[in-house]
């Protein structure tokens, strides 16, 4: 059996080289960099690199960056950076050509940044982001490739 990749500390870790859309290559190849494990940025920091990396093509990438920033927010808004973190990955299934994968992590995504509406924390656009969900799920539901899905603007114009 081959040996796992492991961090110093000897945490499990797959080094394999990534593509664009977060999948892993062999190793070799050249993948794109990589977000690092540990990458806590603030909340505006974490939603202008997210939108940078999403505007560039790397949905996967975004979640990285959102999912950090989920594990270090204060408690009444890890349900905010979470369904954040979900809808980019939802976004990435369906660049990966799995329409229900992104249809479920759609639908929680949007769920989850529903509590946030009444009161949009740090100019988020959470009408905009729910819109662009529901558009995505109904397009989806119709059972036909999207070849082009719209990116997500996270933040009011």
């Amino acid at each position: 059996m081959a040996e796992r990749d492991r961090t110093v500390d000897g945490k499990p870790q797959n080094a394999r080289p990534r593509d664009a859309l977060g999948r892993p290559l062999p190793y070799g190849e050249e993948g794109v960099e990589r977000v690092p494990e540990d990458l806590q940025l603030e909340p505006d920091e974490a939603i202008t690199e997210a939108q940078r990396l999403l505007d560039h093509g790397y949905p996967f990438h975004a979640h990285e960056v959102l999912e950090g920033t989920w594990k270090s927010a204060p408690a009444d808004e890890r349900t905010l950076w979470q369904g954040l973190a979900q809808l980019t990955v939802g976004l990435t299934h369906l660049l990966r050509d799995n329409p229900a994968g992104a249809a479920s992590l759609l639908r929680q995504g949007e769920a989850r940044i529903r509590h946030y509406e009444d009161e949009p924390p740090h100019g988020l656009d959470i009408d905009g982001l729910a819109a662009w969900a529901e558009h995505l799920l109904t397009e989806i539901a119709r059972g036909e490739p999207i070849p082009a899905p719209p990116i997500p603007r996270l933040r009011l114009p």
